[in-house]
């Protein structure tokens, strides 16, 4: 059974649903059965890079609103977070575009190693407060899954990857995805947002006995938190 998961790295929920849904998969029967692939999405494509403003300053001039407002947005984030065992950490988080993170990721596909991509990026641009823009750190960050230093190198200036990485979010596009994370299971069925566990259950029991039924389109089964290309996150 085939899981396509689309999600940016600077995206909490991301996170929390990426956390939500390996507790439901460890519990179903035939996880050894299941196939998850990570596909690439960026949030914001013309995000510069800017290490040194704080991401919270960063929200409020973006969104237009207040500290005490901009403060009471990430609660939701926070309380989301905690119930999936994450201590996110924004007061470090760095401002930083997501693009060469994506090709780290494309690459570490390549060797079976997304899964521990994605986990890695997630934790040093949402925990560790690292700069996921910056080479030092995405090869600190390669080197920690395996990869090679040469290879993370050559990865942040690929074309190829690169491509890859377009591919995702026109796929993305193709399909009506215009918020993360997004779940399709089998081509056939779509979660959006960041789920609980037992609602990832529910998807993978029902997908797993229907998975051969007639192909009927992609249908969203849930839809909760996420982060859109407007830079809400709710």
């Amino acid at each position: 059974m085939k899981v396509d998961i689309w999600s940016d790295i600077r995206c909490p929920f991301c996170y929390v649903g990426k956390k939500n849904f390996e507790k439901a998969l460890a519990q179903f029967p035939d996880k050894d059965k299941v196939e998850v692939t990570w596909h690439s999405f960026q949030l914001d494509p013309e995000l510069k890079t800017q290490p040194d403003i704080s991401s919270l300053d960063y929200f409020k001039e973006a969104k237009g609103i207040t500290e005490a407002e901009a403060k009471g947005m990430y609660e939701n984030v926070y309380r989301a977070g905690k119930e999936a065992g994450i201590e996110f950490n924004f007061d470090h988080q760095k401002v930083a575009n997501s693009y060469r993170a994506h090709l780290l990721l494309q690459l570490a596909a390549t060797k079976n190693l997304a899964n521990e991509a994605e986990e890695a990026l997630f934790k040093a641009q949402l925990i560790e407060g690292k700069n996921i823009d910056d080479e030092a750190i995405l090869i600190e960050i390669g080197k920690s899954i395996s990869l090679e230093e040469n290879e993370i190198k050559e990865a942040l200036i690929s074309d190829d990857f690169g491509m890859d990485v377009t591919r995702d979010m026109m796929l993305a596009r193709q399909m009506g995805i215009s918020g993360v994370p997004f779940f399709v299971i089998n081509d056939k069925y779509g979660v959006s947002g960041a789920q609980p566990p037992a609602a990832f259950s529910e998807v993978l029991e029902s997908s797993w006995k229907e998975f051969s039924a007639g192909d009927k389109g992609l249908q969203i089964i849930h839809t909760g938190d996420s982060c859109d290309v407007d830079g809400n996150c709710d």
